[in-house]
């Protein structure tokens, strides 16, 4: 049997594609030494500067690694993104394809030549391989996006909104929870946006109260809220959900209102904050967020009031970004760009409020009895198990450590209640009390 070595970079949403491309690969054998694999994938990410560096590292790391009479595989957003300019420099490369023909991989192999749809591949009934869990799934909703921020490149080369049926959904869920998936988050690049494209305003409505009548699917969460098209009725629809969690992960990018119009981001700090203060009082609520410093124009006093916002607002996590200058945006074009250096200073201010507020949401556990998913072995020792809260999301929430049980030997991807006994670090650290 042929082997695969795939690497999927960026995103989740660029998750769901490789395994969509894993999907229509089974007769490959998986591997994880690239010198050993007949066909080398990269899944590539092309939103900001370190992204494409990364991406290209990737592509070269391969190369070098790879066997001789291996195929070399480019596909993804900076292979989309950049397709002309990549085609003719990367001769390491023996094919490329971006974001149009995920479901068409095994055909693009076997003509050996590149091939780039001119629309968006969209997830429809493909059967796809879900990789690092068997009871996690992401679900995409869409692809593309309306939205007309200043310093995002995406709508360029992923193109407007285009929403997955609910029906679509609702199969794949369904499917998916008959095999033994039951948590699951769904995402999207604007999935407050989730049907608008087709005239519906409250599309996560729907889709929320069809996932809760999906027989197996005992958690999930919505990843990536927008301000101007997230309701005060969908935040109440899933507070009011038995199912979903209390989670909700909307990047704000900034607080300042000149800040907010210069980015085109539609909401006003009164909204946001509107926003933010729902979600915030909710019972059990998660709440992350991520900013963009450096943009464009970005004062010292505009900076000084995000600085004060981070300092008075309990956010649970929240991702700090620089900003990239990218091309084909609006903010390319803009005059007073920020040093790289000040940005470097605002950045390290930043990142101490980011570690106080997460040590602060983790000390809030200390002692309580949560619900937690065991995942594994943990990425501190073999002497701990590693899991996470349910309500969190995978990999970027956190890992609890379990050191004990009271109810003897545990199963990994099964669900237990845990006693919150110490914070180490970053970790906590939980003993298991009872089955879930």
């Amino acid at each position: 049997m042929k082997k695969l070595h795939l690497v999927s970079l960026g995103c989740n949403k660029n998750l769901v594609d490789s395994e969509v491309m894993l999907g229509k690969l089974k007769a490959y054998e998986l591997c994880d030494e690239p010198s050993l694999a007949d066909v080398l994938i990269v899944n590539t990410c092309g939103f900001i500067g370190p992204a494409k560096e990364e991406s290209l590292n990737t592509i070269f790391s391969l190369h070098e690694a790879r066997k001789k009479g291996s195929l070399l595989v480019v596909a993804g957003c900076l292979s989309e993104r950049y397709k002309t300019d990549l085609v003719q420099e990367l001769k390491e490369v023996d094919l490329f394809t971006g974001v149009g023909d995920y479901d068409k991989i095994d055909e693009i192999i076997k003509a050996r030549k590149n091939r780039f749809s001119p629309s968006t591949y969209l997830l429809n009934e493909e059967e796809r391989v879900i990789t690092g869990s068997n009871s996690h799934a992401y679900i995409k909703l869409s692809e593309g996006c309306n939205q007309a921020c200043s310093f995002c490149a995406i709508p360029g080369f992923k193109g407007k909104l285009l929403s997955r049926t609910l029906e679509s959904l609702v199969k794949e869920v369904t499917a998916l929870a008959k095999k033994g998936y039951f948590d699951f988050s769904f995402i999207s690049q604007d999935s407050s946006s989730f049907l608008r494209d087709v005239g519906e305003k409250e599309g996560l409505i729907k889709l929320i109260d069809a996932v809760e009548k999906i027989e197996g699917v005992k958690s999930a969460r919505i990843l990536y809220l927008y301000p101007t098209t997230t309701s005060n009725a969908l935040i109440q629809r899933i507070i009011d959900s038995p199912l979903f969690h209390n989670y909700f992960d909307m990047p704000i990018q900034h607080i300042n209102d000149a800040m907010l119009k210069r980015m085109k981001r539609g909401a006003g700090r009164e909204r946001i904050l509107e926003q933010l203060t729902m979600m915030r009082e909710a019972k059990d609520s998660f709440v992350r967020t991520s900013f963009i410093v450096g943009h464009p124009s970005e004062s010292e006093e505009e900076f000084a009031e995000l600085v004060q916002f981070m300092q008075d607002f309990d956010f649970d996590r929240v991702n700090i970004f620089a900003y990239s200058d990218e091309e084909d945006t609006p903010a390319f074009l803009m005059d007073e760009k920020i040093d790289p250096t000040i940005i470097n200073q605002r950045i390290e201010i930043l990142d101490k409020l980011v570690q106080e507020k997460a040590q602060k949401s983790l000390q809030k556990e200390l002692n309580q009895e949560i619900k937690i998913l065991i995942e594994g072995e943990s990425s501190e020792h073999e002497f701990f198990r590693g899991a996470r809260k349910l309500l969190w999301a995978p990999e970027i929430d956190g890992e609890i450590l379990v050191n004990d049980s009271d109810i003897g030997e545990l199963e990994t991807d099964k669900c237990y209640y845990a006693k919150v006994t110490e914070l180490a670090g970053d970790k906590l650290i939980a003993t298991v009390t009872a089955s879930a």
